[in-house]
């Protein structure tokens, strides 16, 4: 005989719980892949780094 009996409403908000637990999870690792994304082809990225940057200077100059 058991002696703890686990209630339905438990059993509902233990997978509602997981099924926010993969979105989150799958967020995080979308926000991941970004990163690595944008990481990876950094060369074409501009970004204020304390240096003249040709593309941005006006012609004549």
């Amino acid at each position: 005989m058991e002696l703890h009996k686990e209630h339905e409403l438990h059993k509902r908000r233990s997978r509602s719980n997981y099924m926010i637990l993969g979105v989150l999870l799958g967020f995080v690792g979308l926000i991941f892949a970004v990163t690595i994304v944008k990481m990876q082809h950094g060369d074409t990225m501009q970004a204020y780094d304390h240096t003249v940057r040709q593309s941005i200077v006006p012609e004549g100059n």
